[in-house]
């Protein structure tokens, strides 16, 4: 239980800081795209984190060298075309949508009736969040959004694996240089990224900060003490955090019906969190 606590409050903390560096990433695409973005951050994320936590690369064994690695894939794809979704739709609806991974993959771990129950209700509000009334609904951003949220449920499931054979902290390490290995050539194809100057720098390592280096540090951890399913849908406050963060910082307003949509992943997310605990899984 004691463990419990320390990670549910972790998780959330996470939420917090990885919508509070999107939202500062998106003003940097005008600039420097999503992917020169996204490079920006995994790349800074992997040398602020391998100054810091030095790991022992050569104590590693051949298990947690392909682990890292497919957790580090996983990464370096789920933030690669996530960020290529929220540059053609609102970061609220593109986290809603994403959240269809992690949602899958609790069915898909779920052993009781109630946690089914939970599920669909979030998946009620994954459907009434998407604007189907609107003729110029950006399907390619949707589609994305729901490609990064397959990749997500990926992270998860191999962070999961990564917690529980090595250190938490040498682990999101390096599975961040992993995933700059993976991002550095579609960064240089692209290009963008060469429009680089003082304070887009500065912003890139506020990103890397927010979005990957702390929030990678404090999930890892909260995957080692919460299972993923319990895990999957405490992630489910994703959307509210990132709406909110999409309304104050870059004037992304959504419908009613699309913040009843919320409500229910948000109501999803507590009643399975709540009832984990009384169940003591």
């Amino acid at each position: 239980m004691k463990k419990s606590n320390i990670a549910i409050p972790a998780t959330l903390l996470a939420i917090i800081c990885v919508q509070g560096g999107a939202s500062i990433a998106k003003q940097l695409f005008p600039a420097i795209g999503a992917i020169g973005t996204v490079s920006l951050r995994i790349v800074l994320s992997a040398v602020l984190l391998t100054l810091i936590n030095r790991p022992k690369f050569l104590e590693f064994t051949r298990q947690k060298w392909q682990y890292c690695a497919m957790y580090g894939v996983g990464l370096a794809a789920m933030n690669l075309i996530f960020y290529m979704a929220i540059q053609r739709i609102p970061l609220g609806l593109a986290v809603t949508v994403e959240f269809a991974g992690p949602l899958f993959l609790a069915i898909a771990l779920s052993r009781k009736l109630l946690d089914v129950v939970w599920a669909l209700l979030a998946c009620v509000g994954i459907l009434l969040i998407v604007p189907w009334q609107n003729d110029h609904v950006d399907l390619v951003g949707l589609g994305l959004a729901f490609l990064a949220g397959m990749f997500w449920a990926g992270y998860i499931v191999m962070g999961g694996k990564v917690a529980k054979i090595m250190d938490g902290r040498d682990a999101v390490t390096t599975g961040m240089l992993f995933a700059s290995l993976v991002i550095i050539p579609f960064t240089l194809w692209d290009g963008a990224v060469f429009n680089l100057t003082p304070t887009i720098f500065v912003k890139g390592l506020g990103v890397a900060i927010l979005s990957s280096a702390l929030p990678f540090s404090l999930e890892i951890m909260a995957l080692k003490r919460l299972p993923a399913k319990t895990f999957s849908i405490l992630m489910s406050l994703e959307p509210a955090f990132a709406a909110l963060s999409g309304l104050i910082f870059l004037a992304e307003e959504l419908s009613f019906l699309q913040w009843i949509s919320i409500a229910c992943v948000i109501t999803a997310s507590i009643g399975t969190t709540i009832f984990s605990k009384v169940s003591g899984s």
